[in-house]
C-alpha cells in the first residue's frame, strides 16, 4: 500500500502527523488468519505516519472484552479498542468515556459509503457516530472437508440436513462429524446458526426483531431445538477449546465439518487451502442463504492528550478507506463495510457472502437485537444444553422465558 494513497484519504477529515504518534490498539485477534489481517491494519497505521502498537489479547472477546472495559473505566484507557456491533459499548458511550467520531464520519461521507447502514446506526449515539465499523462477519456458515466425504465414496452435503444423514458414515470411519470447541461462544453461535437456518428468516423476524414469544415457542423454534440436540450429538469426541482448534480438525480431515463464522476462512487460506476444491462453506447451513450483519469496529476511549486525539482521528478514517478495506478483509474472511471497493481477488467463499449481500438477504445481528444480560443467559443456558443431556423441550422452555426477561 503506497503511502500516497493513504495521504489522500487521511487529508479529506485530519491533517497528516508531523511526528509519529504511538496509539495501543486493543483486539482479540490472535489465530493464525486472524494475527495476518490485524497486521494489515498495523502496515496501514504505520505507513501513514503513525506507529501501532498492538495489544493483542488471547482468549476471544469474551475474555478480552472485560479486560478492556476494565482499563477504560480504571483510568487506564488504550487509544483505541475492539469490540463487536451493537450495544457491547454502549454504557461506555453513555458515560462518557469514548470519543465523539463524528466529525471524521461526515469528512469522510460514511453515511453515504458504509452498507449495509445498520452498521453505523449501531455505532450511533443520540445522533453522534462513536465507532468505525471494519468488516461484516456472519457466523452462520458450515464449513465442510471435502476429502472426508471423497475418502468415504460420499458427495459432499449441500446443507445441514444431508450432513446430519451422511454423519453416522463419517462416525464409522473414525472421522469427527461435528468440531466444536469448548469455549461458551461457540455452543451458542451454533445454535444462532441453526436458529435461521431451521427456523427460517420469517420465524427468526418475528422472535428477534418483532419480539413475537408465541412464535419463539412455537412448533418453529421446536424444531430448532432438536437440530441443536442432533448437532450435540455429532460434536461428541470434539475435545479442543478453541474455534481455530475446531476449525484445524476439519483442514487436516480429522472432522467432517464446523458450523463457524466466514472467519474460518483466514484459518483455511493460511493453511494453503482453497474454497471450492479442499473445502466447501455453507451459508446459513445450505438450508436459508442469507448472512447476519455482525462483525467488528472500533472505538476510541478519550485519552485528554490532543495529540494522540486527532492519532485516534487518523486511524478511523484510515480503517473505513479503500485501500486498507480490502487488505484487511481478504486476510480476515469478513465482508467489507463499503461496497465500492475491488475484490476480485476474492475466493469463493467470500463471493458467496457478497452476492447474499448484494441481495440484500441479511439480518442484524444478535447484538443488535437483544441486551447484553439476555445474551449471556442465552449463552449460559447454551453451555448448560451442549454440556448434559438436557431434553431440547427443557431448553426451549428456558430460552423462551430468558428472552421474555429482556421485553
Amino acid at each position: 500500500m503506497r503511502v500516497s494513497k493513504l495521504t489522500a484519504v487521511l487529508c479529506a477529515s485530519v491533517a497528516m502527523p508531523a511526528m509519529a504518534t504511538e496509539l495501543e490498539v486493543t483486539h482479540w485477534w490472535t489465530s493464525g488468519g486472524e494475527a495476518a489481517a490485524v497486521a494489515e491494519l498495523a502496515k496501514a497505521f504505520d505507513a501513514s505516519g503513525d506507529k501501532w502498537v498492538d495489544g493483542a489479547i488471547a482468549g476471544g472477546g469474551g475474555t478480552a472484552r472485560p479486560i478492556m472495559i476494565s482499563r477504560i473505566t480504571g483510568g487506564d484507557p488504550m487509544g483505541a479498542t475492539q469490540f463487536n456491533h451493537g450495544q457491547q459499548a454502549l454504557e461506555l458511550v453513555e458515560a462518557g468515556l469514548m470519543l465523539d467520531l463524528t466529525d471524521v464520519a461526515e469528512a469522510n461521507n460514511w453515511k453515504e459509503i458504509i452498507n449495509p447502514p445498520s452498521l453505523l446506526e449501531a455505532c450511533t449515539v443520540d445522533g453522534r457516530i462513536y465507532c468505525a465499523p471494519v468488516n461484516i462477519h456472519s457466523p452462520e456458515w458450515l464449513w465442510l472437508s471435502n476429502k472426508v466425504y471423497e475418502d468415504l465414496g460420499l458427495p459432499v452435503p449441500k446443507d445441514w440436513n444431508e450432513f446430519v444423514a451422511s454423519a453416522p458414515k463419517v462416525r464409522e470411519a473414525g472421522k469427527l462429524p461435528l468440531a466444536l470447541g469448548d469455549q461458551p461462544w461457540q455452543s451458542n453461535l451454533a445454535f444462532g446458526a441453526m436458529q435461521i437456518a431451521v427456523a427460517g428468516l420469517d420465524a427468526w423476524k418475528a422472535v428477534n426483531v418483532d419480539k413475537n414469544m408465541d412464535v419463539a415457542a412455537g412448533p418453529e423454534y421446536a424444531k430448532v431445538f432438536q437440530a441443536a440436540a442432533e448437532a450435540r450429538e455429532l460434536a461428541k469426541g470434539s475435545n479442543v477449546q478453541d474455534w481455530n482448534q475446531a476449525t484445524n480438525l476439519v483442514i487436516t480431515d480429522q472432522a467432517a465439518g464446523q458450523i463457524m463464522g466466514d472467519w474460518a476462512q483466514g484459518e483455511f487460506q493460511v493453511a494453503g487451502k482453497v474454497a471450492g476444491t479442499d473445502y466447501t462453506c455453507l451459508p446459513g447451513l445450505g438450508l436459508n442463504e442469507y448472512i447476519s450483519t455482525g462483525g467488528d469496529a472500533f472505538y476510541f476511549p478519550k485519552l485528554n492528550d490532543p495529540e494522540k486525539e486527532a492519532a485516534q482521528k487518523r486511524l478511523a478514517a484510515l480503517l473505513v478507506s479503500p485501500e486498507v478495506q480490502v487488505a484487511f478483509n481478504l486476510k480476515k474472511g469478513s465482508l467489507p463495510i463499503r461496497g465500492d471497493i475491488d475484490l476480485s481477488a476474492a475466493n469463493d467463499c467470500m463471493k458467496k457472502g457478497l452476492k447474499i449481500l448484494a441481495g440484500g438477504n441479511i439480518v442484524p445481528s444478535g447484538d443488535m437485537n437483544w441486551s447484553p444480560d439476555v445474551q449471556k443467559q442465552a449463552e449460559d443456558l447454551m453451555v448448560e444444553f451442549w454440556k448434559s443431556d438436557m431434553a431440547p423441550e427443557v431448553a426451549h422452555q428456558k430460552w423462551v422465558e430468558i428472552l421474555k426477561s429482556g421485553l
